[in-house]
């Protein structure tokens, strides 16, 4: 086994001391609670991001469901307007500007996020039809 490679050498002691407890567990009360808080916040931290993804995951389903008439019209005009771009030009010009644009400065940059992007947050996810 490679200590380095999987970073065994900067495990916290107190985690070493979790691993090799014995069950039932040998330790004080309290040193068993403060595991399970930190386990608690860890498994809170998961489920938030899992409950963000699931959002997202919604809408965009309610975007390709054909759900809103306003998204769906602005989604296909959207859909047929990168068709006909993508046909015309050449992958490599098409690879090349998305590289400038996302390569661009920080100056040339707007504090708002872009009106697809905008408009997609604002679409309704199930969380906010439950009320």
């Amino acid at each position: 086994m490679d200590t380095r490679l999987s970073h065994a050498d900067s495990a916290h002691p107190d985690e070493l001391d979790e691993e090799f407890d014995t069950f039932p567990t040998s330790r004080p009360s309290d040193i068993v609670r403060m595991r399970y808080d930190r386990l608690r916040s860890i498994a809170g931290r998961i489920q938030t991001v899992v409950g963000d993804l699931a959002t997202q995951g919604e809408r965009l389903q309610s975007l390709l469901s054909w759900r809103d008439p306003r998204a769906t019209a602005l989604f296909v005009l959207f859909c047929l307007i990168a068709a006909v771009i993508l046909y015309v030009t050449p992958f490599q010009w098409v690879a090349f500007i998305i590289g400038l644009y996302v390569l661009r400065h920080p100056r040339l940059r707007y504090r708002l996020p872009s009106v697809p992007l905008n408009f997609f947050r604002r679409l309704p996810a199930r969380t906010d039809c439950m009320l």
